[in-house]
């Protein structure tokens, strides 16, 4: 058949050609962050892409995932026929410019633009400071905790990251040409027009790579939440269902993330002497142990613990809270913000998006139940929403430098290649955060203020009640147990719980379209198809993310003529 024929060819392009390029790039050194112009394309890049991050938030109340956009950008600038742009043709240079981008525009967007306009709305300009202080130390431990989890048996690089997998077709599409990069840039025309017409084209690509069963439970709950006022006669998420699901999903996640990490049957691939004559590394493997887990997460621990500390006192919260009160805080800030990060990156891994403001905002929930005050309030999720996008976004950068590596088959060369990715998600974090704290007075003082931030501060004024509580715990029990069921590896709880705190019906629809077609595919044609499933999801990726940004980018102008 016509249609074997090319998937046949496909399959033996990706297999050979692409490979040998690849392989190519291999044999150079891993390049270095420290490389003057690669310094100075990342420092140009970084602070255009926080400006649109900021732009985007305030005017849009989100942020573009720009890991893909960035990619495209140093592919682009590799094709400028000057000198200075020369070296940008490695695919690792490629990786790390576009690590940096998407950190910086997470940064000034998602973490400072939200958490300082919380603070701006609530008034207590006091708080500032001690708000700046906390987003960009956080921030930091945000980063350095996925660099040190990840490939290991809780975010195994194995995973599906789908934005990480899309960034990197992208990249070897491009560089690899052929059939591959004609099938992603129609794959990305279909995934742009569909956007246009209202077809959540991302959704659909997330739906083509990922865990059919995790999947399946997003897209039904993206149904129930999306529709929730025609089936029941109410929103769900004005009574905080939602959020219940999550906790619950979330604490027996945790639970199955701790049996993780302290089984004995993780398969180990060592830092320093790596034991492997051939280089082949099998993909059960993971290039960090449990034990590296366990440490990473109590380090982390540790250092929020001190930072909540240091916020507390420069925020002046001792003096609003008894001492009990105010250790209570300091342990639940710190508890919340490792179990928010775990939830964040179980739901980016799986799924493609990482509801951290909803996380954000079920944790604010559960902490005015324990009577904080409003500052500490205020603070605390604050806090809370600087910690959670960098960590997933990382994780994405992070597999599309594991894919463009050899999938861990040189793990020394995939830890000098990780070592530099950390170094270039660490300095776009520093620029994004640069520009956002130079900039958000003008923002805030025109009234762009992310949507996200009145929401914070008008449920801390509104307060909570009992009713709250038992809804958060009833429904955290039918969370848990739902989780439970999927196991680890489908994270069923936890993808339903994100489905229904984001809500969208034809997403929800077009979700278990797209799986569908997906199972359709694989079971006529096999391994025959694989190579085009993977492929025409990073293009709907592509598209759709192309789409989002540039139809973001003319809103904002147009908003701002008008």
């Amino acid at each position: 058949m016509k249609g074997v024929d090319f998937m046949d060819k496909l399959n033996n392009e990706s297999n050979t050609n692409i490979e040998e390029i690849l392989e190519n790039y291999r044999k150079d050194p891993s390049p270095k962050v420290s490389e003057l112009n690669t310094m100075i394309i990342i420092f140009v890049t970084c602070i255009i892409g926080a400006i649109i991050g900021m732009e985007l938030i305030v005017n849009l109340g989100i942020s573009a995932n720009t890991s893909v956009i960035g990619a495209l950008i140093a592919v682009l600038l590799s094709m400028i026929p000057i000198k200075f742009f020369k070296n940008l043709k490695n695919v690792f240079r490629q990786n790390l410019i576009q690590t940096s981008i998407s950190a910086a525009t997470f940064t000034a967007g998602n973490v400072f633009m939200v958490s300082l306009g919380a603070i701006w709305i609530y008034g207590d300009m006091s708080l500032i400071n001690p708000m700046i202080i906390g987003c960009t130390i956080g921030l930091l431990i945000d980063i350095f905790l996925m660099y040190r989890l990840f490939d290991t048996p809780v975010f195994p690089a194995k995973g599906t990251w789908p934005a990480g997998v899309a960034t990197a077709e992208t990249i070897i599409s491009v560089v690899g040409g052929g059939k591959r990069a004609i099938l992603l840039v129609a794959t990305s025309i279909v995934g742009a027009i569909g956007q246009f017409l209202g077809i959540p084209m991302d959704i659909c690509g997330v739906c083509w790579i990922g865990n059919v069963w995790a999947l399946i439970m997003f897209g039904v709950g993206l149904i129930i939440s999306g529709n929730s006022t025609n089936f029941f006669g109410f929103a769900i998420g004005d009574l905080y269902i939602p959020h219940g699901m999550m906790i619950g999903a979330g604490i027996v996640a945790l639970v199955q993330l701790v049996r993780t990490l302290l089984s004995k049957n993780n398969k180990l691939i060592s830092e320093v002497n790596i034991d492997n004559t051939d280089g082949n590394v099998n993909s059960d493997t993971t290039i960090k142990d449990s034990n590296h887990s366990i440490k990473s997460i109590g380090t982390g621990f540790l250092l929020y613990i001190i930072l909540s500390i240091i916020i507390a006192l420069l925020a002046g919260l001792f003096s609003k809270m008894s001492t009990s009160m105010f250790i209570v805080w300091v342990l639940f800030t710190s508890v919340t913000t490792i179990i928010s990060e775990l939830i964040v990156g179980t739901a980016a891994m799986h799924a493609g998006w990482f509801p951290a403001m909803a996380i954000s905002l079920m944790f604010l929930i559960i902490g005015m139940v324990f009577k904080f005050p409003p500052k500490a309030l205020l603070m605390f999720v604050g806090f809370k929403t600087a910690t959670g996008p960098a960590f997933a976004d990382m994780g994405y950068d992070l597999k599309t430098g594991w894919i463009l590596r050899g999938h861990g088959n040189d793990p020394a060369y995939e830890i000098s290649g990780q070592r530099e990715q950390f170094i270039g998600e660490v300095l776009g974090a520093i620029i994004g955060s640069v520009v956002a704290i130079l900039s958000f007075k003008r923002y805030f003082m025109n009234g762009q203020i992310p949507p996200f931030s009145s929401v914070f501060v008008a449920t801390i004024n509104a307060g909570t009640s009992p009713e709250v509580l038992r809804i958060l715990i009833i429904f955290g029990i039918i969370g848990g147990i739902i989780q439970a069921i999927g196991g680890t590896e489908k994270q069923i709880g936890v993808m339903f719980a994100t489905g229904l705190l984001i809500g969208n019906t034809i997403g929800g629809i077009f979700a278990l379209v797209a799986i569908a077609i997906r199972v359709f595919l694989e079971k006529k044609y096999g391994e025959q198809v694989s190579s085009i499933i993977a492929v025409s999801a990073a293009g709907f990726i592509v598209g759709s993310s192309l789409y989002n940004f540039s139809s973001g980018i003319f809103k904002t102008i147009k908003k701002k003529g008008v």
